[in-house]
């Protein structure tokens, strides 16, 4: 199992922790993350940090797929890796519609059939057999829709894409995780349960099928998972419920909230429900309290070292069996929680 860190989303001002992120390096971490929500974009982030860093691995969790179009998204991942020495690792995602549509101005459009036909155009882009050409619900190349002026023409990249280049995808529907397993090389599922990979098998196992000629050893699982280290395991907890109560609670409306039911699926149908009635209403810290400890410690690792050394069992053996590839740190990862976790999974 490999170890990987998160760098957030920027907020007023755009601060890249390169100093976190280059003893995250020298420690022997595999890859550093970028993020972008409607403030600073994920690819600059990314190739500022790789061109401060010489061995680590880049990844954008997530590039929003409305944001770009699938051969600008190849343009970059191949400039990208021939720049780094093969560093960079493309990472998408759906966004939501409160951001695609209010922000990109752009319809959602169908998430899942979405990711798959810009993942198809992106590999036959980076293939070059021939001038891409793609007919599909959300992507047409040459573009023959509304507005076409009949001039387009199929075309291949000038540019050789000379190695492999990774592309995830973050999903946690169980439409979501098939077609990733099936046409990606790994996914984020935001939080996990290591102990709790039932949730995520038979969609897994149904896009393997549909691929043909997949097995876990050809995915990848990258969670992420916050590593806050304290005394007190209930103050260490709150941030983290905090977040939760955010993300099962207030994503998405009352009827369509994909975390809410991810936490349903986890076992905590009713303290789902709860959370989002009270968050909803505009009762956040109250919400947060109804955030359960058994969740919290799940899909995360809390309290003083010993007792994250402890927990920390349940991911190795998660990684031992497959289930998880690599764990991806949060952005609030202390100096002592790196190097804490790089001892325990060495």
């Amino acid at each position: 199992m490999k170890l990987g860190l998160m760098t957030g989303y920027s907020g007023s001002t755009l601060r890249i922790p390169l100093d976190t992120i280059k003893h995250a390096e020298s420690l022997g971490y595999d890859s550093v993350w970028t993020a972008e929500a409607y403030g600073a974009d994920a690819v600059t982030t990314a190739t500022w940090i790789l061109a401060n860093t010489s061995t680590i691995k880049v990844g954008t969790a997530i590039m929003q797929m409305p944001a770009r179009s699938p051969a600008m998204a190849a343009m970059t991942a191949m400039s990208l890796s021939h720049l780094s020495g093969n560093r960079f690792i493309v990472g998408l995602g759906a966004s939501g519609p409160q951001v695609v549509e209010g922000w990109h101005g752009v319809p959602y459009g169908k998430p899942v059939t979405r990711l798959k036909e810009y993942i198809a155009i992106m590999k036959t882009i980076f293939a070059r057999e021939a001038p891409a050409t793609f007919d599909g619900v959300q992507y047409q190349l040459p573009y023959t829709g509304e507005g076409a002026t009949g001039m387009g023409k199929p075309l291949k990249s000038i540019l050789h894409c000379n190695a492999e280049i990774p592309i995830f995808a973050a999903t946690i529907t169980p439409a979501g995780v098939k077609a990733a397993a099936e046409v990606a090389d790994g996914f984020f599922p935001v939080w996990m349960d290591p102990g709790q990979y039932h949730v995520f098998e038979k969609p897994v196992n149904d896009g393997f099928a549909a691929a043909g000629n997949k097995t876990l050893k050809d995915f990848e699982i990258a969670p992420f998972v916050r590593v806050i280290i304290g005394d007190d395991v209930e103050k260490c907890m709150q941030p983290i419920k905090d977040n939760l109560a955010l993300y099962i609670g207030g994503m998405g409306a009352r009827s369509k909230n994909f975390y809410n039911d991810y936490a349903k699926r986890l076992g905590f149908e009713e303290e789902a429900v709860k959370i989002q009635d009270l968050y909803l209403d505009g009762k956040k810290a109250e919400a947060a309290a109804v955030v359960p400890d058994e969740l919290v410690d799940a899909c995360n690792l809390v309290g003083p070292p010993d007792r994250i050394r402890d927990r920390a069992q349940r991911w190795l053996e998660a990684g031992k069996a497959g289930h998880v590839s690599t764990m991806l740190l949060g952005a609030d990862t202390s100096k002592e929680g790196l190097e804490l976790m790089a001892g325990i999974v060495g």
